[in-house]
Order: C-alpha cells, then structure tokens, then sequence
C-alpha cells in the first residue's frame, strides 16, 4: 500500500477551517488526494494564530492549484 502522507506540501493555508473544508472537497471530487493539517488548532488558538494548511502530495500541486484558482 503507498504511503500518501509521502512528500505533501502545502497547497494553501486558510483562516477559516470552513474555507479549508470546502477547497478539500472540491480536490477530492477531482480525485486529489489532499488531507488538511492542524484544523482542529483553532479549538485551542485564534484562527490567525495557527492557520489550516491544505496539504497535497508535490506531483498534484500544479493540477490542484489550477482546480482551486478557476473555481
């Protein structure tokens, strides 16, 4: 089984979990695979202090970008 947490990069970082989780949605449903991390930082820190990066894995950067640009 390939290990997809392997070299993720940060795609984009949000200040609002909701923004975050709707990006990730629209790479999934284009097949990417991509994981949020430190999403749920917010319960313990102001939103601005720690924001939620979206990770995916360096050979889809360019294809997610694009997704999340020309929506």
């Amino acid at each position: 089984m390939e290990d997809k947490s392997e070299a993720l990069v940060v795609l984009k970082e949000f200040d609002n979990l909701m923004m975050a989780e709707i990006a990730k949605s629209i790479l999934d449903s284009a097949g990417i695979y991509c994981t949020l991390y430190d999403e749920c930082m917010s319960a313990l820190y102001p939103p601005t202090a720690i924001p939620v990066r979206l990770m995916v894995r360096q050979e889809d950067f360019a294809d997610a970008e694009h997704i999340l640009e020309n929506r």
